[in-house]
């Protein structure tokens, strides 16, 4: 399954050491992947562990201000256009505000650590979201969830490329 979908990046962006920083950084951009999928994606092409982090973050990053400054209007377009659509946008807030509700007190400390933690549904998609409908400011939000990508990206490049042979 992974060579087929290599397969097909390698076709839309080619195989060269450009297209494989492009595979790494718009399978990045992705909600539920992230670079938690774009890191392994990355070492499979052969990508180097620094370039594939850095590449992965930054992909990470790009829809963040935009989800955090845009979701309760896109919500309130969803909600206007059809029952259908209201539906999965209620879905969304309130899984959401549950994650939220989990953050104690330390909004911000609380916001990093759940976007630091590497696993499917805590990273920065969720993090933003999660921002927007606890009202924290994009100036503090995006410092916040920046250094939780960071972390998380440090824990998959580690146990992608094996954390013994990021120190030799």
């Amino acid at each position: 399954m992974i060579d087929i979908l290599l397969g097909f990046l390698e076709q839309v962006f080619g195989t060269s050491y450009l297209g494989h920083m492009a595979v790494t950084f718009f399978v990045s951009m992705l909600p539920i992947v992230e670079l938690r999928g774009a890191i392994p994606i990355g070492a499979a092409m052969g990508l180097p562990p620094l370039v594939c982090y850095c590449t992965a973050i930054l992909g990470n990053m790009v829809p963040v201000p935009f989800i955090i400054i845009f979701i309760r209007k896109i919500f309130a377009w969803m909600r206007k256009k059809s029952v259908r659509l209201g539906n999965l946008a209620d879905r969304f807030e309130k899984k959401a505000k549950s994650r939220g509700s989990r953050l104690y007190r330390g909004e911000v400390l609380g916001l990093m650590i759940f976007v630091a933690i590497p696993l499917p549904g805590t990273g920065a998609w969720t993090g933003a979201l999660i921002a927007a409908l606890l009202n924290i400011r994009l100036k503090v939000s995006m410092p916040t969830i920046f250094a939780g990508v960071i972390i998380a990206g440090i824990i998959v490049t580690g146990v992608t490329y094996g954390f013994i042979s990021l120190v030799t």
